[in-house]
């Protein structure tokens, strides 16, 4: 009961006048990133997050966050309609929400995807208020050594499941490392990778290069994909020949597919490095596992779009989990989300919700509050999501550029920070093109100093000795995770090989 009086308190205050108004900026400016191809809410929440830094920082949260999950919606209307996925964690939305656009049931498929994410977002929230206190009654326990090898084994996990290759993963994680080094030593009041500049004694600035690896990063390759010179490529639906409303053989077929998405995409959504694409491509596999028709996936099979849609905004959910709980970021929008809580003083983590109630509450309760205004939105929206997904990137691209620019300068009034965005943004085009992770790099970036200062806490408790790493179970249980991170790419790769040297048994003998 106390956590539900602690969520009637969070209501409160979401639902004042001014954190509702922000709320719904949010959601607007999530749904209109979400419909550009090539942005995503990671490159939203850094573009938009100057205009949040003359507000209270609940206030600001909870617009962010609207930006986070609203993102999704707007990025499955460009998926249905024109087969261009805004995001990663649209892509299994595509293979039966295109398909069924053709066939004339555009609307019903928009109707049916808002209706499947409100439900995923909701049973996450439901499992998200729930959990949470649990996960941070559990957290209280953690000490230095603790948080380190969590640290470790949640960069690691996103390391080897975002970018083409488990190698590239792990060194793009490196070099957010690296980066988070520059600066002030804390310890010895050094300089570290400064050059001599004044500008970096406090480090490269966050937003800077958030902004520059997502925003900037993601429109170069979007501009090398040849996107300038034309539209998306792909018929739009008249959405005003069709019927709009689902039909009930729609809801009967997907009534047991939603809460099979939802808690699917809230499991693998509490994992750090999991996050929703993954949680979608694994629901949409479920859905076409346990049909009694599989061959009829990828030809508009609405449990197809269903699936992945309820799985990817619970996942959003649980990625919260481990995020304000243990100070952990399951992927590059709750990194950015993180980024955004240190810079207004807000430390994620086992004391969040004891020593800022209302900023811990207040923001899971603007998320029910959202979920629900999201479904109004979206479907009022859907004449104009055809609009909005035919702006050419010709004309897109220099605002997006522009907006970069001045948000970054905004932070700091440096000129130094929008150089570090603009580079930080090349350097993004080419770790994309190479197949490195810009995500993992970013969650490093951000969790570096936490890795640095608990690591340097452990060895003055121990003297020295890594050893206490060993002696204390939890640390041991997040070494043997570890090292399973670390030698299960190798070993699968080794069996494979094996296998494809290995003497057929078919040969006459």
């Amino acid at each position: 009961m106390e956590t539900f009086g602690h969520l009637a308190v969070g209501l409160q205050i979401a639902l004042t006048p001014v954190n509702f108004a922000y709320l719904i900026v949010g959601l607007v400016a999530g749904m209109v990133v979400g419909v550009f191809p090539g942005l995503g809410p990671a490159a939203g929440i850094a573009i938009l997050l100057p205009l949040t830094f003359n507000v209270e920082p609940v206030t600001a949260v909870v617009m962010l966050a609207a930006i986070y999950y609203g993102s999704m919606y707007g990025a499955t209307a460009t998926a249905i309609l024109l087969n261009t996925p805004g995001v990663s964690a649209v892509v299994a939305s595509t293979f039966d929400g295109y398909p069924l656009a053709q066939q004339g049931r555009a609307g019903p498929a928009l109707v049916m995807q808002a209706v499947a994410s409100f439900v995923g977002g909701t049973v996450g929230l439901l499992l998200l208020t729930l959990l949470a206190p649990a996960f941070t009654r559990v957290a209280r326990s953690f000490g230095p050594p603790e948080f380190f090898m969590l640290v470790m084994a949640g960069m690691l996990a996103l390391a080897v499941m975002l970018g083409r290759n488990r190698r590239l993963g792990m060194v793009s994680a490196l070099l957010g490392f690296a980066v988070a080094t520059v600066g002030v030593d804390v310890g010895t009041g050094h300089q570290r990778f400064t050059f001599g500049s004044p500008d970096l004694m406090g480090g490269m600035d966050f937003i800077a290069l958030a902004i520059g690896l997502f925003g900037i990063g993601e429109l170069l390759e979007s501009v090398y994909s040849g996107l300038h010179r034309s539209g998306w490529g792909g018929p739009v639906v008249r959405l005003g020949s069709v019927r709009i409303w689902p039909e009930a053989s729609d809801w009967l077929e997907c009534r047991f597919t939603l809460i099979r998405g939802s808690l699917i995409g809230f499991g693998v959504g509490v994992i750090p490095g999991a996050g929703a694409t993954l949680a979608s491509l694994m629901a949409y596999s479920l859905e076409k596992t346990i049909s009694r028709t599989p061959e009829r996936f990828g030809t508009g099979v609405m449990s197809g779009l269903v699936a992945p849609e309820a799985a990817n905004n619970a996942a959003s959910s649980g990625a919260m989990i481990p995020l304000l709980t243990l100070g952990i970021p399951g992927s590059a929008s709750t990194a950015v989300l993180l980024g955004a809580f240190l810079m207004w003083g807000l430390r994620p983590g086992p004391q969040l919700m004891t020593d800022n109630p209302e900023f811990a509450w207040g923001l899971i309760a603007s998320m029910y509050v959202g979920n629900m205004m999201l479904v109004v939105l979206s479907i009022v929206a859907i004449p104009l999501f055809t609009f909005a997904a035919r702006v050419p990137y010709a004309v897109l691209a220099p605002v997006v550029v522009v907006l970069c620019a001045i948000g970054t300068f905004a932070v700091n009034g440096s000129v130094t920070d929008v150089w570090i965005m603009l580079m930080a943004g090349i350097f993004g085009f080419f770790m994309k093109r190479q197949g490195f992770s810009p995500a993992a790099m970013v969650v490093a970036i951000v969790l570096g100093p936490l890795a640095e200062s608990t690591l340097r806490q452990s060895l003055i408790i121990s003297e020295g000795s890594l050893l206490i790493f060993l002696q204390r179970p939890v640390a041991l249980a997040l070494g043997v995770l570890i090292a399973l991170l670390v030698f299960a790419g190798p070993m699968s790769s080794r069996l494979a090989l094996l296998r494809r040297m290995s003497p057929s048994t078919s040969e006459p003998g």
